[in-house]
Protein backbone atom coordinates (compact mmCIF):
# COMPACT_ATOMS: atom_id res chain seq x y z
CA UNK A 1 0.00 0.00 0.00
CA UNK A 2 2.64 2.45 0.93
CA UNK A 3 4.40 2.11 -2.52
CA UNK A 4 1.36 3.91 -4.26
CA UNK A 5 0.95 6.35 -1.03
CA UNK A 6 2.15 9.25 -2.99
CA UNK A 7 1.02 8.40 -6.55
CA UNK A 8 -2.59 8.06 -5.09
CA UNK A 9 -2.09 11.41 -3.39
CA UNK A 10 -1.35 13.33 -6.58
CA UNK A 11 -4.46 11.56 -8.52
CA UNK A 12 -6.57 13.03 -6.06
CA UNK A 13 -5.30 16.50 -5.72
CA UNK A 14 -5.25 16.60 -9.43
CA UNK A 15 -8.49 14.71 -10.09
CA UNK A 16 -10.43 17.83 -7.69
CA UNK A 17 -7.87 20.41 -8.15
CA UNK A 18 -10.68 22.77 -9.45
CA UNK A 19 -13.04 21.86 -6.38
CA UNK A 20 -10.55 22.25 -3.59
CA UNK A 21 -8.32 25.09 -5.45
CA UNK A 22 -11.04 26.95 -6.98
CA UNK A 23 -12.57 27.14 -3.66
CA UNK A 24 -9.16 28.75 -2.28
CA UNK A 25 -9.39 26.09 0.60
CA UNK A 26 -5.16 26.54 0.81
CA UNK A 27 -5.47 25.79 4.74
CA UNK A 28 -7.29 22.67 4.11
CA UNK A 29 -4.58 21.63 1.56
CA UNK A 30 -1.70 22.72 3.80
CA UNK A 31 -2.61 20.88 6.52
CA UNK A 32 -3.15 17.62 4.60
CA UNK A 33 -0.02 18.35 3.31
CA UNK A 34 1.79 18.09 6.78
CA UNK A 35 -0.93 15.11 7.94
CA UNK A 36 0.97 13.37 4.78
CA UNK A 37 4.70 14.43 6.37
CA UNK A 38 3.42 12.94 9.74
CA UNK A 39 2.03 9.98 8.36
CA UNK A 40 5.29 9.35 6.55
CA UNK A 41 7.42 9.91 10.05
CA UNK A 42 4.94 7.13 11.62
CA UNK A 43 2.99 9.63 13.66
CA UNK A 44 0.14 8.73 13.13
CA UNK A 45 -2.39 10.51 15.54
CA UNK A 46 -0.91 13.91 14.69
CA UNK A 47 -1.59 13.47 11.10
CA UNK A 48 -5.16 12.00 12.16
CA UNK A 49 -5.68 15.04 13.67
CA UNK A 50 -4.25 17.38 10.94
CA UNK A 51 -6.74 15.55 8.50
CA UNK A 52 -9.86 16.02 10.43
CA UNK A 53 -8.28 19.89 10.53
CA UNK A 54 -8.75 19.56 6.90
CA UNK A 55 -12.12 18.19 6.93
CA UNK A 56 -13.52 20.63 9.48
CA UNK A 57 -12.57 23.55 6.99
CA UNK A 58 -13.83 21.61 3.91
CA UNK A 59 -16.37 18.72 4.56
CA UNK A 60 -16.02 17.51 1.20
CA UNK A 61 -12.11 17.37 0.46
CA UNK A 62 -11.07 14.00 -0.80
CA UNK A 63 -7.82 13.97 -0.20
CA UNK A 64 -8.58 14.78 3.13
CA UNK A 65 -10.76 11.81 3.63
CA UNK A 66 -8.63 9.48 1.51
CA UNK A 67 -5.17 10.52 3.65
CA UNK A 68 -7.39 9.90 6.78
CA UNK A 69 -8.68 6.95 5.71
CA UNK A 70 -5.41 5.46 4.74
CA UNK A 71 -3.74 6.57 8.12
CA UNK A 72 -5.85 4.70 9.89
CA UNK A 73 -5.30 1.94 8.08
CA UNK A 74 -1.66 1.92 8.53
CA UNK A 75 -2.17 2.62 11.97
CA UNK A 76 -4.67 -0.82 12.99
CA UNK A 77 -7.78 1.31 12.71
CA UNK A 78 -9.04 -0.23 9.76
CA UNK A 79 -12.42 -0.79 10.56
CA UNK A 80 -12.38 3.02 12.28
CA UNK A 81 -11.52 4.05 8.03
CA UNK A 82 -14.58 2.29 6.65
CA UNK A 83 -17.26 4.73 6.86
CA UNK A 84 -14.90 7.88 5.73
CA UNK A 85 -14.01 5.57 2.65
CA UNK A 86 -17.71 5.10 2.20
CA UNK A 87 -17.91 9.11 2.57
CA UNK A 88 -15.02 9.05 0.18
CA UNK A 89 -17.47 7.25 -3.20
CA UNK A 90 -20.90 9.31 -1.77
CA UNK A 91 -18.13 12.72 -2.98
CA UNK A 92 -16.78 10.50 -5.74
CA UNK A 93 -18.26 7.64 -6.95
CA UNK A 94 -15.60 6.34 -9.55
CA UNK A 95 -12.85 6.76 -6.81
CA UNK A 96 -10.58 3.57 -7.08
CA UNK A 97 -8.54 4.38 -4.50
CA UNK A 98 -11.43 3.96 -1.83
CA UNK A 99 -12.78 1.03 -3.14
CA UNK A 100 -9.02 -0.44 -3.18
CA UNK A 101 -8.75 0.78 0.33
CA UNK A 102 -11.91 -0.83 2.01
CA UNK A 103 -10.89 -4.24 0.26
CA UNK A 104 -7.68 -4.12 1.46
CA UNK A 105 -9.19 -3.16 5.19
CA UNK A 106 -11.75 -6.44 4.79
CA UNK A 107 -9.24 -8.55 3.21
CA UNK A 108 -6.59 -7.71 6.32
CA UNK A 109 -9.68 -8.30 8.12
CA UNK A 110 -10.12 -11.96 7.41
CA UNK A 111 -13.51 -11.23 4.85
CA UNK A 112 -11.89 -11.93 1.40
CA UNK A 113 -15.45 -11.97 -0.04
CA UNK A 114 -16.18 -8.78 1.01
CA UNK A 115 -12.86 -7.84 0.24
CA UNK A 116 -13.07 -9.36 -3.32
CA UNK A 117 -16.68 -7.02 -3.72
CA UNK A 118 -15.10 -4.03 -3.31
CA UNK A 119 -12.20 -4.63 -5.56
CA UNK A 120 -15.09 -5.47 -8.17
CA UNK A 121 -17.23 -2.89 -7.50
CA UNK A 122 -13.77 -0.36 -8.09
CA UNK A 123 -13.19 -2.18 -11.29
CA UNK A 124 -16.66 -1.08 -12.85
CA UNK A 125 -16.20 2.13 -11.13
CA UNK A 126 -12.87 3.31 -11.99
CA UNK A 127 -11.40 0.58 -15.01
CA UNK A 128 -8.13 1.57 -14.88
CA UNK A 129 -6.83 1.73 -11.19
CA UNK A 130 -3.99 -0.82 -11.57
CA UNK A 131 -3.96 -1.53 -7.65
CA UNK A 132 -7.42 -3.30 -7.79
CA UNK A 133 -6.62 -6.03 -10.33
CA UNK A 134 -3.48 -6.98 -8.72
CA UNK A 135 -4.86 -7.24 -5.45
CA UNK A 136 -7.92 -9.31 -6.83
CA UNK A 137 -5.45 -11.47 -8.60
CA UNK A 138 -3.47 -12.03 -5.09
CA UNK A 139 -6.79 -12.57 -3.27
CA UNK A 140 -7.68 -15.25 -5.98
CA UNK A 141 -4.00 -16.68 -5.71
CA UNK A 142 -4.50 -17.55 -1.86
CA UNK A 143 -8.04 -19.13 -2.37
CA UNK A 144 -6.16 -21.36 -5.32
CA UNK A 145 -7.89 -19.91 -7.68
CA UNK A 146 -5.37 -19.67 -10.07
CA UNK A 147 -7.20 -19.03 -13.39
CA UNK A 148 -8.79 -16.23 -12.04
CA UNK A 149 -5.23 -15.19 -10.38
CA UNK A 150 -3.83 -15.38 -13.53
CA UNK A 151 -6.54 -12.99 -15.57
CA UNK A 152 -6.44 -10.22 -12.74
CA UNK A 153 -2.14 -10.51 -13.20
CA UNK A 154 -2.90 -9.89 -16.64
CA UNK A 155 -5.08 -6.59 -16.57
CA UNK A 156 -2.67 -5.04 -13.97
CA UNK A 157 0.29 -5.66 -15.93
CA UNK A 158 -1.37 -4.22 -19.02
CA UNK A 159 -1.82 -1.26 -17.19
CA UNK A 160 1.51 -1.37 -15.40
CA UNK A 161 3.62 -3.57 -17.46
CA UNK A 162 6.86 -2.65 -15.31
CA UNK A 163 4.87 -3.70 -11.71
CA UNK A 164 7.15 -6.38 -10.62
CA UNK A 165 4.32 -7.94 -8.03
CA UNK A 166 1.98 -8.20 -10.46
CA UNK A 167 4.00 -10.40 -12.72
CA UNK A 168 5.04 -12.28 -9.19
CA UNK A 169 1.70 -13.28 -9.51
CA UNK A 170 1.17 -13.62 -12.94
CA UNK A 171 4.23 -16.49 -12.39
CA UNK A 172 2.56 -17.97 -9.74
CA UNK A 173 -0.57 -18.57 -10.79
CA UNK A 174 0.62 -20.11 -14.33
CA UNK A 175 3.32 -22.11 -12.38
CA UNK A 176 0.24 -23.65 -10.26
CA UNK A 177 -1.65 -24.31 -13.49
CA UNK A 178 1.62 -26.32 -14.63
CA UNK A 179 1.94 -23.33 -17.46
CA UNK A 180 5.91 -24.04 -16.85
CA UNK A 181 7.07 -22.13 -19.60
CA UNK A 182 4.80 -19.01 -19.34
CA UNK A 183 5.72 -19.30 -15.79
CA UNK A 184 9.43 -19.06 -16.57
CA UNK A 185 9.67 -16.01 -18.91
CA UNK A 186 7.24 -14.44 -16.37
CA UNK A 187 10.07 -15.05 -13.10
CA UNK A 188 12.61 -14.23 -16.18
CA UNK A 189 10.46 -10.72 -16.45
CA UNK A 190 10.10 -10.04 -12.83
CA UNK A 191 14.05 -10.68 -12.24
CA UNK A 192 14.82 -8.13 -14.74
CA UNK A 193 12.49 -5.47 -12.75
CA UNK A 194 13.80 -6.75 -8.92
CA UNK A 195 17.47 -8.53 -9.09
CA UNK A 196 18.34 -8.84 -5.96
CA UNK A 197 15.80 -8.56 -3.29
CA UNK A 198 14.17 -11.12 -1.67
CA UNK A 199 11.81 -12.51 -3.62
CA UNK A 200 14.33 -12.43 -6.30
CA UNK A 201 15.52 -15.51 -4.21
CA UNK A 202 12.79 -17.13 -4.52
CA UNK A 203 11.71 -16.42 -8.08
CA UNK A 204 15.64 -17.53 -9.34
CA UNK A 205 14.34 -21.24 -7.35
CA UNK A 206 11.51 -21.14 -9.31
CA UNK A 207 14.03 -20.39 -12.61
CA UNK A 208 16.05 -23.24 -11.24
CA UNK A 209 12.82 -25.39 -10.46
CA UNK A 210 11.54 -25.50 -13.66
CA UNK A 211 14.58 -25.81 -15.96
CA UNK A 212 15.13 -28.86 -13.93
CA UNK A 213 11.33 -30.27 -13.90
CA UNK A 214 11.38 -34.13 -14.97
CA UNK A 215 15.44 -33.63 -15.88
CA UNK A 216 16.96 -36.44 -13.51
CA UNK A 217 20.85 -36.59 -14.12
CA UNK A 218 22.15 -40.11 -13.23
CA UNK A 219 25.67 -40.81 -15.18
CA UNK A 220 28.35 -37.94 -16.15
CA UNK A 221 26.89 -38.16 -19.47
CA UNK A 222 23.60 -39.81 -19.14
CA UNK A 223 20.24 -38.46 -17.70
CA UNK A 224 16.30 -39.38 -17.38
CA UNK A 225 12.99 -37.72 -17.71
CA UNK A 226 10.26 -38.43 -16.02
CA UNK A 227 7.13 -36.70 -16.87
CA UNK A 228 3.44 -36.82 -16.27
CA UNK A 229 1.06 -37.76 -18.85
CA UNK A 230 -0.29 -34.35 -18.85
CA UNK A 231 3.27 -32.92 -19.56
CA UNK A 232 4.15 -35.78 -22.24
CA UNK A 233 0.81 -34.72 -24.20
CA UNK A 234 1.29 -30.96 -23.58
CA UNK A 235 3.67 -28.01 -24.04
CA UNK A 236 5.89 -29.34 -20.91
CA UNK A 237 7.14 -31.90 -22.80
CA UNK A 238 9.14 -28.63 -24.75
CA UNK A 239 11.06 -27.35 -21.80
CA UNK A 240 12.83 -30.24 -20.98
CA UNK A 241 13.87 -31.09 -24.68
CA UNK A 242 14.81 -27.58 -25.58
CA UNK A 243 17.13 -27.26 -22.12
CA UNK A 244 18.62 -30.63 -22.97
CA UNK A 245 19.55 -29.95 -26.38
CA UNK A 246 20.78 -26.61 -25.46
CA UNK A 247 23.98 -28.42 -23.52
CA UNK A 248 24.12 -31.44 -25.23
CA UNK A 249 27.91 -32.34 -26.25
CA UNK A 250 29.16 -29.59 -24.97
CA UNK A 251 31.54 -29.87 -21.89
CA UNK A 252 33.78 -27.42 -19.99
CA UNK A 253 30.86 -25.55 -19.35
CA UNK A 254 30.26 -23.12 -16.30
CA UNK A 255 27.10 -22.32 -14.70
CA UNK A 256 26.58 -19.19 -16.58
CA UNK A 257 27.50 -20.47 -19.99
CA UNK A 258 24.76 -23.55 -19.29
CA UNK A 259 21.71 -21.18 -17.97
CA UNK A 260 22.78 -18.91 -20.82
CA UNK A 261 22.33 -21.77 -23.36
CA UNK A 262 19.77 -22.85 -21.57
CA UNK A 263 17.38 -20.18 -21.57
CA UNK A 264 18.76 -18.72 -25.03
CA UNK A 265 17.10 -22.56 -26.51
CA UNK A 266 13.59 -21.78 -24.72
CA UNK A 267 13.00 -18.74 -25.25
CA UNK A 268 13.58 -19.60 -29.30
CA UNK A 269 10.51 -21.83 -28.45
CA UNK A 270 8.55 -19.81 -26.31
CA UNK A 271 5.74 -19.15 -28.72
CA UNK A 272 4.87 -22.41 -28.00
CA UNK A 273 4.02 -22.68 -24.71
CA UNK A 274 0.62 -20.05 -25.28
CA UNK A 275 -0.66 -21.70 -28.10
CA UNK A 276 -4.28 -21.28 -27.25
CA UNK A 277 -6.12 -18.02 -28.29
CA UNK A 278 -6.50 -17.12 -24.29
CA UNK A 279 -2.95 -17.13 -24.32
CA UNK A 280 -2.15 -13.68 -26.83
CA UNK A 281 -1.72 -11.84 -24.11
CA UNK A 282 1.71 -14.41 -23.42
CA UNK A 283 2.41 -14.57 -26.41
CA UNK A 284 3.14 -10.36 -27.11
CA UNK A 285 3.92 -9.61 -23.87
CA UNK A 286 6.41 -12.50 -23.26
CA UNK A 287 7.27 -14.81 -25.91
CA UNK A 288 7.93 -12.38 -28.47
CA UNK A 289 9.96 -10.40 -26.02
CA UNK A 290 12.58 -12.75 -25.10
CA UNK A 291 12.62 -14.49 -28.25
CA UNK A 292 14.16 -11.44 -29.33
CA UNK A 293 16.80 -10.79 -26.13
CA UNK A 294 17.55 -14.94 -27.20
CA UNK A 295 18.58 -12.74 -30.80
CA UNK A 296 20.77 -10.70 -29.23
CA UNK A 297 24.44 -10.24 -27.57
CA UNK A 298 22.85 -9.18 -24.09
CA UNK A 299 22.14 -13.13 -22.89
CA UNK A 300 25.50 -13.33 -20.75
CA UNK A 301 24.86 -9.83 -18.64
CA UNK A 302 20.97 -10.73 -18.61
CA UNK A 303 21.62 -14.33 -17.27
CA UNK A 304 24.26 -12.54 -14.71
CA UNK A 305 21.57 -10.41 -13.71
CA UNK A 306 18.45 -12.75 -12.97
CA UNK A 307 20.84 -15.01 -10.98
CA UNK A 308 22.49 -12.17 -8.89
CA UNK A 309 21.26 -13.45 -5.87
CA UNK A 310 22.66 -16.55 -6.16
CA UNK A 311 26.11 -15.92 -7.46
CA UNK A 312 26.40 -12.43 -6.01
CA UNK A 313 30.02 -12.09 -5.71
CA UNK A 314 31.03 -13.34 -9.11
CA UNK A 315 28.37 -11.64 -11.01
CA UNK A 316 28.92 -8.34 -9.34
CA UNK A 317 32.41 -8.63 -10.27
CA UNK A 318 31.55 -9.39 -13.63
CA UNK A 319 29.61 -6.32 -13.90
CA UNK A 320 32.44 -4.37 -12.52
CA UNK A 321 34.57 -5.60 -15.70
CA UNK A 322 32.06 -5.70 -18.51
CA UNK A 323 30.12 -1.99 -17.74
CA UNK A 324 29.93 -1.69 -21.06
CA UNK A 325 27.63 -4.91 -21.64
CA UNK A 326 25.65 -4.80 -18.73
CA UNK A 327 24.65 -0.96 -20.01
CA UNK A 328 24.00 -2.06 -23.53
CA UNK A 329 21.60 -4.77 -21.68
CA UNK A 330 20.28 -2.28 -19.51
CA UNK A 331 19.58 0.00 -23.49
CA UNK A 332 17.68 -2.73 -24.60
CA UNK A 333 15.28 -3.13 -21.76
CA UNK A 334 14.77 0.22 -22.20
CA UNK A 335 14.14 0.63 -25.91
CA UNK A 336 12.57 -2.46 -26.47
CA UNK A 337 8.93 -2.04 -26.42
CA UNK A 338 6.33 -4.96 -24.97
CA UNK A 339 3.10 -5.15 -26.43
CA UNK A 340 0.73 -5.74 -23.31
Amino acid sequence: MKTYHKYLLLILFSAFSVVAFGQGNNDAQALIKEGVALHDAGKYDDAIAKYNAAIKIDPENPSAHYELAFTLFTAGKGKEAIPILEKLIQINPKSGGAYDLLGSIYDDDKQPDKAIDYYKKGVKADPEYQRLYFNLGILYLRQGKNAEAEANAIDAIKLDPKHASSQRVYALATYNQQKLGASLLAWCSFLILEPQTQRSVEAYKFVQNILNHGIKKTGEKSVTLTLSQKDVDGPNLLLPTAILAATTDKTGLSKTDSLTLQLKSVFGISDNFGAKSADAFYKSFYSDYFKKLAATDNMEAFVRLISLTANKEENLQWFKDNGAKLSALDAWVTTTKREP
